[in-house]
């Protein structure tokens, strides 16, 4: 039997819930792995610290959304097919990935989708460095703010990134937009009327889309890109 490569990454493709991905465990032991989840169906995603009456319930049933809690802290975000690519990444301890400092270990991350969406011809995506960037929404909205190794392309957000750390490893959860509709998102939550119409004009402009080309046979460029990328 070979022995195993440490830093050769494993690729899965997974289509289901949002809650059953979050809900995914860690394998033991951690290797280095990349998990492409495709949602089947929508969703409205809490942050760990979030408190429920933030949701509209009668709005998020109304919308079919499934409503699921995330391990990773932040603001809410609306998973819906099609509009969001999301991509876990699995680092084990004492990886040369790994990093102690919690912010600087997602650096080598944002760089990654930095040279993946500029090799699929996106203008000037930039990763952000230093602290996190705070607004009036971003507690309640995951895109509203921009946290270390998040992109940005021309200003807005298209890309975030939450980490969730154990003592054998660390999970990466990117979510990257193709399509960026505040006002559905804004519709779910337990916002008075004026609220509502504040905060889906100021969230209008925060955040963008991304939307890569899939060539004529098939092949997910995205995906192609994204693992070409990836340090050895």
């Amino acid at each position: 039997m070979r022995p195993q490569d440490d830093s050769a990454w494993t690729v899965e493709h997974h289509t289901g819930s949002a809650a059953a991905f979050h809900e995914r465990p860690l394998p033991s032991p951690v290797r280095r792995s990349v998990w492409w989840f495709v949602v089947d169906r929508p969703a409205l995603v809490l942050g760990s610290a979030q408190d429920p009456a933030v949701v509209d319930a009668a709005a998020v049933a109304r919308a079919g959304l499934d409503l699921v809690r995330r391990h990773s802290g932040g603001g809410a975000v609306l998973l819906v097919p099609g509009d969001v690519s999301w991509v876990d990444l699995l680092v084990p301890e004492r990886d040369p990935l790994w990093d102690d400092d919690v912010g600087r270990a997602f650096d080598w991350l944002g760089d990654v989708w930095v040279a993946t969406l500029a090799s699929l011809g996106v203008e000037e995506p930039r990763a952000h460095r230093g602290s996190m960037r705070r607004t009036k929404w971003s507690d309640l909205v995951c895109f509203a703010g921009l946290g270390r190794g998040e992109v940005t392309v021309a200003g807005r957000k298209v890309l975030g990134i939450s980490q969730r750390r154990t003592r054998a490893g660390a999970r990466f959860q990117c979510a990257l937009l193709h399509r960026w509709d505040p006002a559905a998102l804004v519709d779910a939550l337990a916002l008075e009327p004026t609220a509502r119409r504040r905060a889906s004009a100021a969230l209008a402009g925060v955040a963008a889309g991304v939307s890569p080309q899939k060539p004529s046979n098939g092949t997910d460029q995205l995906e192609s890109a994204f693992l070409s990328h990836l340090p050895e």
